[in-house]
C-alpha cells in the first residue's frame, strides 16, 4: 500500500524560488518559507511536493536546506521529472532525479513522478527508467501527473511490466476547476488504487475571498480566471455560509474539506506559517454529503 493513502494533505512549494506568478523575495522571502516548512511540520503535515523546474531547481534547494536544518524522521518528499522536447534519451530521467537528489541532500525521494506526457518520447519510453529509478532504490515510488486518464492507464500498464505500481495521479482540481472530476478520471484513480493528487485546491488563491472583478489579483493570475471572479464570488459566500455551520470554518477549510470528502489529496501551496496552519485546519472533520452536494451545485459552472 502506497505512503499516500494514509496521508490527508501535502504541501505544495510551485512558489519557493525563483518565478513570475507568486512574488517570489517580493511578497517573502526565505525567511517565510522556512517558518512555513515548519509551521507544516507542527501541523501534521509531512508531505512536500516540489519539482527540478519550480524556481529552476531553487525549490528542491530550500526545501533540502530546511530538512537538513530539522528533519524529524518522517518527512515525505515528492519531487517530478520535467520531459523536456529536448530530452531525447530516456537516460535523461535517472540523470535529472540524481540532480534533484543532490539538491534535496537525499539518498531518494518518495514519490518520483514525470512532470506532464510529452512526445517525442512515449509514455511507455519514460516509464522504464521510472521503474529503474524505484528497483535501484532511488525512489520509493512512481508517479505521474498532469496525465490523462489515457495517458496514466498506458504508464500504469508499463510500470507494472517491470513490476512496478503506479502510485499516483497529480492534477489541478480545485472548486474552480473540476474538469478532472466530472470527465471520469478522479473515479478511474479510484478504482484502479490510483492517489489523486490535488494541485492549485483553492484555485491559485480565488477561492480566498480576497479577490472580486473590482480586485483582482495581479500577475498572471489574472488572465488564468479571466471573466469568472464574479461567480467565484457566489461561491465563496456558499463556503462561508458553510463554515459557520461547521463552527468557524474558514472559506479555505472549507475549499480543502470538499477536495477531501471527494477522495483527493490536496496540496496547497504556502508561502506565511499563518497559510499552512490556516489550511491544516480542513483535516480531521468532514462535510456532510448534504453540504458536499450544495457545493458540487454552487461549483457547476467551473468545469474547465
Amino acid at each position: 500500500m502506497s505512503f499516500l493513502s494514509q496521508l490527508e494533505m501535502g504541501l505544495g512549494t510551485w512558489a519557493w524560488g525563483k518565478g513570475q506568478v507568486w512574488g517570489y523575495g517580493k511578497n517573502y522571502t526565505d525567511k517565510d518559507l522556512r517558518e512555513t516548512f515548519l509551521a507544516a511540520l507542527d501541523s501534521g503535515i509531512h508531505l512536500f511536493d516540489t519539482a527540478e523546474v519550480y524556481g529552476e531547481g531553487q525549490s528542491e534547494s530550500l526545501l533540502g536546506q530546511f530538512i537538513r536544518e530539522r528533519n524529524p524522521g518522517n518527512i515525505r518528499i515528492a519531487t517530478k521529472f520535467a520531459p523536456m522536447p529536448w530530452r531525447f534519451s530516456t537516460s535523461q530521467l535517472l540523470k535529472s532525479l540524481k540532480a534533484s537528489l543532490s539538491r534535496l541532500g537525499l539518498k531518494s525521494v518518495d514519490l518520483y513522478q514525470v512532470h506532464w506526457a510529452s512526445p517525442p518520447r512515449t509514455v511507455k519510453a519514460w516509464m522504464e527508467p521510472m521503474a529503474e529509478a524505484v528497483k535501484e532504490g532511488l525512489a520509493k515510488e512512481a508517479g505521474v501527473s498532469n496525465f490523462t486518464r489515457g495517458q496514466m492507464l498506458k504508464a500504469q500498464e508499463a510500470l507494472a511490466s517491470y513490476g512496478v505500481p503506479l502510485a499516483s495521479n497529480q492534477m489541478q482540481y480545485s472548486l474552480v476547476r473540476r474538469k478532472n472530476e466530472l470527465n471520469g478520471l478522479l473515479e478511474e484513480c479510484k478504482r484502479t488504487n490510483i492517489r489523486f493528487i490535488a494541485y492549485s485546491p483553492l484555485g491559485m488563491g480565488m477561492l480566498s475571498g480576497k479577490y472580486s472583478p473590482q480586485h483582482p489579483p495581479s500577475g498572471p493570475r489574472r488572465l488564468f480566471y479571466f471573466g469568472q471572479l464574479g461567480r467565484i464570488q457566489t461561491l465563496v459566500g456558499k463556503l462561508k455560509e458553510l463554515g459557520e455551520s461547521q463552527g468557524g470554518k474558514t472559506v479555505n477549510q472549507v475549499a480543502l474539506n470538499w477536495l477531501l470528502c471527494k477522495g483527493a489529496l490536496p496540496i496547497p501551496g504556502s508561502n506565511h506559517p499563518a497559510q499552512i496552519r490556516e489550511n491544516a485546519g480542513a483535516m480531521g472533520w468532514r462535510l456532510s454529503q448534504a453540504q458536499v452536494e450544495e457545493l458540487d451545485q454552487a461549483s457547476r459552472f467551473f468545469e474547465g
